[in-house]
Order: structure tokens, then C-alpha cells, then sequence
């Protein structure tokens, strides 16, 4: 499939010159919601056909202007997308509702609807996306057509109770970083990239991932702030023209009219045979029982990165291969008493917060450190992909101070931080040389830190069934950074009036 490249310019100068979006009002949210089904039950209805027709001839229109084209959603995903920011979950409920809109002018049928691919019930790409044959408008070239290892059930942990990014145990960060991100990564190729909505199949995959946030927030909007809460004020941009309230992003169901089929959250992972056998997640066989080995790095120093942001040591010229790799990292000494304090400031906010104190989930008010730091990161500076890396097929796991002889399976929930692959340094390459933060208060807090000077980063390979060997991601340093900003957000108490999601 051959991709049309545009400038950010060009985009935002030519994108409203052929439609006018005015043609897009709200939904009216109906009695009765429309529904949308997965993709199995979808490919017996009606809009399955005019579902191919409206992709064969967007795909077909080669002026990326026009909102009629394949091209132009891309780039709009491109340009204006966040990840790894908040909104993430708001920004693309919206980006899929518009484009739904879209289909409906195209198609010509007010009920048509986006369909969902359920990977937690069958983690193969539909058949229908496979065949290759000559005029199949879903077809795309992939690294990996089985999800199974990007799978993960932590985002529908009892523990996880919050919604918004930067809260302890927050919902949209823990399902971004997985599976979001891994089913990118596995998949590879197209999806991959900024320019994912190339491929048909991320329509689904993200038709999924709101599906499974409204499942989540169910019955009420658990912690999500209510729609009157300031979390909610202002707009989301997708192209000149074209925005949505914020607030009309808060619920499917009652804010643009469409519900799923399936509300219902996963419990299981699906049962995935492989030579005879089940094979555990992540394709950890046999079970990892120590952390990965240590490998050799020259040290870098303890420095000011920017104001509020001190680096207590690092190491450089990291190569990610196919082999899973530890990095050794000693803060210089000062940093010992800096960390120990800001983390018994960040703890005993935390207590006050559980005791109803006010403003307490500034968690770092009425203490009595004198450290000016209150956060901790990990930070992967210069990560750049290599040509066989760029194509996915593979991601790392990292994570913070594992111990020895453990099954590592059994302690993620503890000292996890995040994932790596082509999809996040894309994302963060997009615009400038990529670079990657992996908050770690919160990691440290559950670990304990000893004598707050060694830390060991972990980077577990999880690959597909194919996937690159040799050398795929180059990181220029991973350093382990003391930062002024706060650990967590406040997240608010208020609940929504019934009925409101």
C-alpha cells in the first residue's frame, strides 16, 4: 500500500478547503443507541459491504486535502493525536466519531456504524484483512497478524480505580502502554507508525480500545471527572474546522449516541495453542525466573538537565537487540537524601489523602522536606530505530530494580514502568528526536529504595511470530532524572449526576 506524504503545512493550510464541516453536528442521542458489533457479527450485516465500498473509494481518492480520502484520516491522526498525554482516550473516541460521520455521508446511511475486533476474544487479525488478492481494500502488509502477545489484563485490576493520567493507578496510562501500544508494536509495519490509520485495521483496533474504556467506566463513570468538572473545558482540534467540546467526548452512550454490543470487561486471556501446548502471556516460555543480565555501559554523570530537572547518573549507548539486557545505573551520592525525602513526602500525602485531608492528593503539601524535587523518571534520551527495527514486530518491557529469582510475570504490577517499540519512538520522534519518560514515584514507593543510589533498568523482549533480529532501537543514555514536577494530579471526588454517562 503506498502511502502519501504531506507536510504539517500543507495539511493545515489545504484540509477544510473541500468540505465544510459545518455539515457535522452532534449526533441527537436517540431512545435506542446505535450499536456497534465486532467485526465477526458486523461482516453479516448490511454495512459490510457499503463498509468495503466507502474504504475502496476513500483509498482511492489520492487528494489528501480532502476529507473524502483515506489519506486525509491519517494525517489528521498524525498531527494531532496525544500519546502518552492526557486525553489519550478522550482525542480518539472523538477522532472515531467523526470519522463514523464521514462513512454515514459517504455510505449514505445515517445508522452505519464502525465495527470493533475483539483480540481478548480471538487475538487474530479477521481473515478478510489477510487476503492479499488484487482490489481487497483491507489488506496491508503486516509484520504479525496474531496479537496474543501484546495482550495484557492489568488496566482491569481491582487496584486500578482512577481514571486521568497522572493519578495513582490511573486507567487511560496503564491500557495506553498495554495493550494499546503493544498491538501496534506486534502488528508492525504500517501500524507501527504515526500513519497507523493507513491500515484498515486500526479503525478496529481503536473502535476496541474505546469499547473497552466504556466497559471500564461502567455503570456510572467510575472515576472519570463528571462533564461539568474543568478536566472536560475546551476542545480537541482534528483539522482546521473541525473540533469537538471535550465534554461531548465523556461518554459514548450519552454524549454521541452509540453503544457496543459487548460492555463487558475481560477476565481471561484467550487460550492460544502453539505446538500442543498453551503458551503463557507474553511469551515468556519457560517462565523468566531472574532478571535480565547486566550488560556493560559507560557511565554518564550526574548534571542539570533543565531547570527543575537533575540527572543523578546514567549509563550511554545502549543497544537494544533481540536479547533481553539489564543497565546498571549509581546515582551520585547526593541523591540518596533528595530521593528518600521526596518519596516519604510523596507517602505521607498519600496517607492524608486516605484519611479525607483537603487537598491532599498534592501529596507533597504541609510536609516538612526541604528537598525542592518531588518526582522520579527514568528517561531514554536519543532513541533512535534501526532500519530492521523501524518495521516492528517486538517490544520491550522495562522495568525498575526487578529482583533476582522471580518469575517476572508475577511482580510487574510492582515494578513495571512501561513499554518500547517502534509505535512509541515513532510517536515520540514525530516531531523531533525522540525521547521517552517513564514516571517511577510510584514504582519506587511500592519497591522501598535501599540505599537510594543503585538502580537497575530492565528491557524483556516480547516478540511476535516474526519478528527482527540484531540490533533494533538505539538509546543515547538512560538516566534516572530527579524532576519538580508532581508525582500526581488531584483527582477529583465529585461523582457524575445519575444517568449522565
Amino acid at each position: 500500500m503506498s502511502r502519501l506524504k504531506i507536510t504539517r503545512r500543507a495539511f493545515l493550510g489545504g484540509a477544510a478547503s473541500t468540505l465544510s464541516w459545518a455539515a457535522f453536528p452532534y449526533l441527537a442521542v436517540a431512545a435506542t443507541n446505535v450499536i456497534r458489533v465486532e467485526w465477526q457479527q458486523y461482516k453479516t450485516t448490511p454495512h459490510y459491504p457499503a463498509f468495503l465500498n466507502a474504504v475502496r473509494s476513500m483509498m482511492a481518492n489520492t487528494n489528501a486535502d480532502d476529507p473524502n480520502s483515506w489519506q486525509y484520516w491519517a494525517n489528521v491522526h498524525a498531527n494531532y493525536c496525544p500519546h502518552r498525554q492526557p486525553y489519550f482516550l478522550a482525542w480518539h473516541r472523538g477522532y472515531l466519531y467523526y470519522l463514523e460521520q464521514q462513512f454515514k455521508r459517504i455510505t449514505g446511511d445515517s445508522t452505519f456504524t464502525l465495527p470493533y475486533w475483539d483480540y481478548y476474544a480471538n487475538p487474530h487479525i479477521p481473515s478478510e484483512f489477510l487476503d492479499s488478492a488484487s482490489g481487497n481494500p483491507l489488506y496491508c502488509p503486516r509484520v504479525n497478524t496474531n496479537v496474543y502477545n501484546a495482550l495484557d489484563l492489568s488496566p482491569f485490576s481491582s487496584s486500578v480505580v482512577n481514571f486521568q493520567r497522572g493519578t495513582a493507578n490511573s486507567f487511560e496510562e496503564k491500557f495506553e502502554l498495554a495493550p494499546h501500544n503493544p498491538v501496534h508494536n506486534i502488528i508492525g509495519d504500517t501500524m507501527s507508525t504515526m500513519q497507523a490509520p493507513r491500515d484498515p485495521i486500526f479503525y478496529l483496533h481503536h473502535a476496541n480500545v474505546d469499547r473497552l474504556w466504556h466497559a471500564w467506566a461502567l455503570p456510572d463513570g467510575r472515576t472519570m471527572p463528571p462533564p461539568a468538572d474543568p478536566y472536560w473545558s475546551g476542545t480537541f482540534t482534528y483539522a482546521p474546522g473541525l473540533t469537538i467540546n471535550k465534554e461531548q467526548t465523556y461518554s459514548n452512550r450519552t454524549r454521541l449516541g452509540y453503544d457496543y454490543a459487548n460492555t463487558s470487561r475481560p477476565t481471561t486471556l484467550p487460550p492460544q495453542a502453539q505446538v500442543g501446548r498453551i503458551i503463557r502471556v507474553q511469551a515468556q516460555v519457560p517462565p523468566i525466573k531472574a532478571r535480565p543480565a547486566f550488560a556493560s555501559f559507560a557511565a554518564t554523570a550526574a548534571r542539570n538537565i533543565t531547570n527543575g530537572r537533575r540527572a543523578v547518573g546514567g549509563i550511554k549507548n545502549m543497544t537494544l537487540r533481540e536479547s533481553s539486557v539489564s543497565a546498571r545505573i549509581t546515582g551520585e551520592a547526593a541523591s540518596a537524601k533528595h530521593l528518600q525525602e521526596l518519596l516519604s513526602a510523596v507517602a505521607e500525602g498519600f496517607e492524608a489523602a486516605s484519611h479525607g485531608a483537603p487537598n491532599a492528593a498534592s501529596l507533597t503539601a504541609g510536609s516538612k522536606s526541604n528537598t525542592p524535587y518531588k518526582s522520579v523518571k527514568i528517561v531514554l534520551d536519543n532513541v533512535m530505530l534501526t532500519g530492521a527495527g523501524a518495521a516492528g514486530g517486538y517490544f520491550y518491557n522495562v522495568y525498575l530494580n526487578l529482583p533476582d529469582g522471580v518469575d517476572i510475570d508475577e511482580v510487574k504490577s510492582t515494578h513495571f514502568l512501561g513499554t518500547v517499540g517502534a509505535f512509541e519512538i515513532s510517536g515520540a520522534g514525530h516531531h523531533g528526536m525522540a525521547s521517552l519518560e517513564f514516571p517511577a514515584t510510584a514504582a519506587l514507593l511500592k519497591i522501598g529504595v535501599g540505599d537510594a543510589r543503585e538502580y537497575a533498568v530492565s528491557f524483556v523482549r516480547v516478540d511476535g511470530s516474526t519478528a527482527p533480529k540484531g540490533d533494533v532501537v538505539t538509546v543515547g543514555e538512560v538516566r534516572v532524572e530527579l524532576s519538580t514536577d508532581a508525582p500526581y494530579i488531584v483527582s477529583t471526588t465529585t461523582r457524575a449526576p445519575a444517568g449522565s454517562y
